[in-house]
């Protein structure tokens, strides 16, 4: 009973596996990515197919244009006309990514040229570290901001 019980779980996974990695294959190739490496497409209607006994395959994935934090900086600074505030972001560690509004726009330090306006600002460090503060800017302005980001989440929980 128990070794039924066994095959019937790995013929499960194995199953699963498959259908996940056809699903994920299937998804990235109706965005329009190229893949090169173990999945590869087929041609008719048939779904992609993947080969999942490579468990160190790897996938490439080419994308065209900017990246995302210079098209939306860019954004910004075509959005600001002659009156832009400037917003000069540093954080404490460094190399924090920087969000505005929600849209990635780079690493700290960074000097944005932004319309006046209220901003939220977030910024997210490497190792869980998190700070965000609302700027408002008026015309002309020029401001600093320097966040010291703090865990989300303590290591330790103290209960009493």
């Amino acid at each position: 009973m128990k070794v039924s019980l066994y095959v019937a779980v790995a013929i499960a996974l194995i199953v699963g596996m498959s259908l996940s990695a056809q699903l994920d294959a299937q998804a990235l190739s109706e965005a329009g990515v190229t893949l090169s490496g173990a999945i590869t497409k087929q041609s008719g209607t048939a779904a992609p197919k993947a080969d999942v006994s490579n468990r160190n395959a790897t996938a490439e994935v080419t994308r065209e244009g900017p990246p995302p934090e210079e098209t939306n900086r860019k954004a910004l600074e075509q959005r600001a006309g002659k009156d832009a505030a400037k917003l000069v972001l540093r954080s404490v560690p460094s190399e924090a990514l920087i969000y505005i509004d929600g849209k990635f726009v780079g690493s700290t330090p960074l000097m944005l040229i932004v319309p006046p306006g209220k901003y939220k600002v977030e910024m997210r460090g490497q190792r869980d570290g998190f700070g965000e503060r609302l700027v408002g800017l008026l015309p002309n302005e020029t401001q600093q901001l320097a966040l010291t980001l703090e865990l989300r989440y303590p290591a330790k929980v103290t209960v009493r």
